[in-house]
């Protein structure tokens, strides 16, 4: 009997073959399981006493059920149970709240879009107000409920490593000032009384951004939406979803019939069969140090500011928790991973052992030298959503209008997808002109290649050119 062999097993072998000697892209296939930490993130180590909810195990009926557990849908979740206190809510989380990128960031609050190219003035004001407006909201709810979250609002920085960006930084930040944008170009004296940075010519400083403990924010609002009448189901993973007039969700153990769903899953909602060809999940590998006391920071240069990020293709990104972790991410090829075939769960790979961390760290010891010996106490991986335009995908899309979806934040999603429980309430409601307009809303996602052209064409660029996809 012959055995047949498709095209695209054909071309991954082929390109398997021409690579091997000089770059093992085997390996990046099959990965080869290796010794590493347990992949605990410093945020989720912050809620020692949180416990998983029970899962589903009869069938049910509801108004909306929303399928994942992080920001996005105990966002929509909490701000539609208030709009509605009448409908009936279901959540539906595959292992528990915050598991995914929302419990497993750089905990970076910032402000814009993932990418700010080609916007006009009025939209490059109204995209500001709109993440200001979100960093405000969660702050709100914190502040409401009384959450024990921790979270510092005393800005980041924008650095730039090259002279002419830096130049062009400057007369950006002059042009936001017209728009009532209150950013501001630092200099490398002024810059060095928040953050003494090696390697850099300036700065734009963002007073209303900063840092936050999202799986804290996510786990200590579950009784707050249990109260406002939200069903949290828990280690209940949804396998298909069935569409009609009423939606069909079927886990392991029961079904739920809906009137309308929300897609809540970023990264992994290709796996559910939907936005395949638009959003891909790469995996993002952190760390964080011990808590370091105040002398040893102002021995870093570390003294006024929530976090930074540079302006590097591979972007570097750090920020500092209120009780002295520096948690830091990116920097290098090895900072990010694609696995085949969009696989969403990122095993002990060559990208996960000690090596990588390590080439995180010198990174890091590159801005800030004298943290060479720093201890580090957790480092993990997150799986992010990305889109080939880096903007977001905010919508209602299925035949019947029902299929409500927030996916592809590209590393913006600690304010976006919080932002995005408004905007889908507002979209359900029929109460969303204000964010008619903006690029993410009811946009039409960019296709990106199948495979095996996916992952060859991250691979080779990544490969060729040195660079991974700015986040």
């Amino acid at each position: 009997m012959t055995q047949t062999t498709s095209l695209s097993d054909k071309l991954l072998l082929a390109a398997t073959r021409l690579t091997s000697k000089t770059w093992p892209i085997a390996r990046y296939i099959f990965p080869e399981k290796l010794e590493i930490d347990d992949n605990r993130a410093l945020w989720v180590s912050q809620t020692p006493d949180y416990r998983p909810g029970t899962p589903l195990r009869a069938n049910i009926s509801a108004d909306l059920a929303i399928i994942g557990g992080g920001f996005t849908g105990v966002s929509t979740a909490y701000h539609f149970s208030r709009r509605y206190p009448e409908k009936r809510v279901v959540l539906l989380e595959a292992k528990s709240l915050a598991n995914g990128a929302s419990g497993r960031n750089g905990g970076m609050l910032l402000n814009w879009l993932p990418s700010m190219y080609g916007y006009d003035l009025e939209m490059t004001r109204r995209i500001y107000q709109m993440t200001h407006a979100g960093i405000q909201m969660i702050a709100d709810i914190i502040q409401r409920h009384q959450l024990p979250v921790s979270y510092r609002m005393d800005g980041t920085l924008a650095v730039y490593t090259d002279s002419r960006r830096a130049e062009a930084a400057q007369q950006e930040t002059e042009l936001h000032r017209q728009l009532g944008i209150p950013t501001c170009f630092l200099d490398v004296g002024a810059l060095k009384q928040k953050l003494d940075l090696q390697g850099v010519y300036g700065a734009v400083f963002d007073p209303n951004s900063g840092q936050i403990n999202g799986a804290q924010l996510v786990r200590s609002l579950r009784p707050v939406l249990q109260e406002q009448g939200v069903e949290i189901y828990e280690q209940t993973p949804v396998l298909a979803i069935q569409e009609g007039a009423a939606l069909t969700l079927k886990t392991p153990d029961a079904e739920v019939k809906t009137k309308a769903v929300v897609l809540a899953t970023n990264g992994y909602t290709g796996k559910l069969g939907y936005f395949q060809d638009a959003v891909f999940p790469l995996h993002a590998h952190i760390f964080a140090t011990a808590p370091l006391n105040p002398a040893q920071l102002e021995r870093l240069g570390w003294r006024e500011t929530a976090g930074y990020s540079d302006d590097l293709d591979r972007i570097a990104y750090s920020s500092l928790t209120r009780e002295g972790h520096i948690v830091f991410g990116g920097g290098s090829n090895q900072a990010y991973t694609y696995l085949f075939r969009n696989r969403t769960s990122c095993p002990n790979t060559l990208y996960s052992t000690k090596t990588t961390f390590d080439r995180l760290a010198r990174t890091m010891q590159g801005y800030l030298p004298d943290s060479v010996n720093l201890p580090i106490a957790h480092r993990w991986t997150g799986t992010l959503g990305l889109t080939l335009d880096r903007k977001p995908l905010i919508g209602v899309r299925g035949e019947r209008r029902n299929i409500y979806y927030a996916v592809g934040y590209s590393g913006h999603g600690i304010t976006l997808a919080n932002v995005a429980g408004q905007i889908l309430t507002d979209l359900y409601s029929g109460d969303d002109e204000r964010w008619r307009g903006f690029p993410f809303y009811q946009a039409a996602p960019i296709p990106i290649p199948p495979e095996p052209f996916r992952w060859l064409g991250y691979h080779l660029f990544v490969r060729l050119t040195g660079r991974s996809p700015r986040l």
